[in-house]
């Protein structure tokens, strides 16, 4: 049997740790490695990535897939984001993370996400519910009675002319949307129920998972990410308050998403 509780305890204890280091590290990043025009590498996301697989590995002797160093799928296997929101990382705002997420056999079982600079810890346990600071959370429910906010991300791996039509279509359908630089973060303010949904056209795997079950066990709805390889490849992301679900599936470049 797999010890999953000994192994949130040390996600949780890891992603504090390793956002530390990173803020530690903010001042003096030195040369900053540019991965695409939205995509940077700095020396901290590789020590934050370098402590990570460590202390998995001297724990558990677990397998790690990083977007920093890479890896390989596993029966089991963690999937790491060391700073998510790097962009907003280098330039002094608040909105990244570290995502941790273990990943059996195909199934999210772990999610662990901190944002050091706004001191807030979401933790999920497939089938126990999501948390915020030790605090149970869940999705908006539309519950405000305003009209809805999405947060869509934006990837180059896609053409520019379908997320401006995604775009377009969500203003035709009044759906409100947001753009602010880390999918981790916006897929945490799904669970936590400040926006309504997050949307986008490609992310990667280290990028959603655990905000992807964040999101569930906070009552949401979202599509399945790990379909058609995603783990390797990435995919598509839906995540939203369960109400919000078919206006966003009827919208055209995401009919179809399942």
């Amino acid at each position: 049997m797999t010890d999953f509780d000994s192994r949130r305890r040390l996600a949780i204890d890891l992603a504090v740790e390793a956002g530390a280091l990173a803020r530690s590290m903010r001042q003096g990043l030195g040369t900053i490695e540019s991965k695409s025009s939205i995509d940077f590498c700095t020396a901290a996301d590789l020590a934050v990535e370098t402590l990570v697989r460590q202390r998995l590995a001297d724990a558990f002797g677990d397998p790690v897939i990083g977007e920093e160093a890479g890896g390989e799928p596993a029966d089991l296997v963690w999937v790491v984001d060391p700073i998510d929101g790097t962009t907003n990382y280098i330039h002094g705002t608040n909105n990244w993370c570290v995502s941790l997420a273990l990943v059996q056999r195909g199934v999210v079982e772990l999610g662990v996400i901190y944002a050091p600079d706004l001191d807030q810890l979401f933790v999920a346990r497939r089938g126990a519910g999501a948390t915020m600071n030790g605090r149970a959370i869940r999705t908006s429910g539309l519950r405000h009675g305003g009209g809805a906010v999405v947060e869509m991300g934006w990837s180059a791996r896609r053409p520019l002319a379908h997320s401006l039509d995604l775009i377009t279509r969500m203003i035709a359908d009044n759906i409100e949307f947001r753009r602010c630089g880390s999918g981790a973060m916006g897929l945490a303010n799904v669970a936590l129920g400040v926006s309504d949904g997050y949307v986008e056209l490609h992310i990667n795997a280290w990028d959603a998972l655990a905000g992807l079950l964040l999101v569930r066990e906070a009552g949401g709805w979202t599509n399945d990410f790990l379909a058609d390889d995603g783990l390797r490849q990435g995919n598509v992301v839906v995540a939203c308050t369960a109400e919000l679900t078919e206006r966003l599936l009827a919208l055209e470049p995401l009919r179809g998403v399942a």
